[in-house]
């Protein structure tokens, strides 16, 4: 007990002398660095591992090179030091309509997402989205923010198992998924939500994809939930703002999407 106390005091002082102030792509200051990058991408990584060994991959090859496509030319309008990370693509048979994307460059999409992205444009929507959460940062806010003795030690667990052994790691933390652990899967916050929606839709115009798909994708977003939302939707801003919002956007981007496309960024995923 004495060697666990030690080094959760040990976690919690590095956490705490880490952390750092910083600002958002959209000029948002955000507190950081209770884990490293190296650290979140090897977080990122597992998860991402944890998702493909719970639940199978789709055989479409077609569907399966359709977002690729859409990935990869989304991460072409990303920095550089972002480009070099080595993204990598899961699709999922699953019947949710959703996607994630994790540190370290792992995209995964649900085949469920084409019942509300029909279209190239409403598939980059989404996935522009979860990259923008990446590149903006959130998931290393989140940790951060949920800096707690439980928080630190729960992390700490993850990548001293990963890094030395499972043993280690139960001895630092009484185990559960690194999905369960960081909640790297869990939404983001509204704030989080709505800047994610404005990195994503500058991403994609850059791209060359039209912006008023993310528009189209929320609202067959809405319709799909019926009555009642996803309750996954439930930490995403209000609907009606957030369409009025997306819209503005779409019509303010229009010209960096026709300059996108006269450059030669005109995707052809589908």
């Amino acid at each position: 007990m004495k060697a666990k106390t030690l080094l959760l005091s040990v976690a919690i002082t590095i956490a705490i002398t880490a952390c750092a102030t910083t600002t958002s792509p959209t000029g948002r200051t955000q507190v950081v660095g209770a884990v490293s990058e190296a650290q979140l991408a090897e977080l990122g990584a597992k998860a991402f591992n944890e998702a493909k060994a719970k639940t199978p991959q789709s055989r479409d090859t077609r569907q399966t090179a359709y977002v690729r496509c859409v990935v990869t030319s989304i991460v072409r309008e990303l920095p550089t030091d972002w480009q070099r990370i080595g993204w990598d693509v899961a699709l999922f048979e699953d019947k949710e309509a959703n996607a994630f994307a994790l540190p370290g460059g792992k995209v995964g999409v649900y085949t469920g997402i084409f019942k509300v992205a029909r279209n190239q444009d409403q598939l980059a929507g989404v996935i522009a989205h979860e990259i923008g959460h990446v590149v903006s940062h959130h998931h290393n806010e989140r940790i951060t923010r949920q800096m707690g003795a439980s928080g630190v030690l729960q992390i700490l667990s993850g990548l001293a198992g990963s890094r030395y052994g499972e043993g280690i790691g139960n001895v630092v933390g009484q185990g559960g998924s690194i999905i369960a652990q960081t909640g790297l899967l869990l939404p983001g916050s509204r704030v989080q939500e709505s800047e994610a929606d404005v990195v994503g839709q500058q991403l994609m115009a850059k791209a060359g994809y039209d912006p008023e798909g993310a528009v189209v994708l929320w609202q067959n977003m809405a319709a799909a939930g019926g009555s009642r939302a996803p309750e996954w939707l439930s930490t995403h801003p209000d609907p009606a703002s957030r369409l009025r919002e997306l819209q503005q956007r779409a019509d303010g981007l229009r010209p960096t999407m026709l300059a996108a496309r006269n450059a030669g960024k005109t995707p052809r995923c589908q």
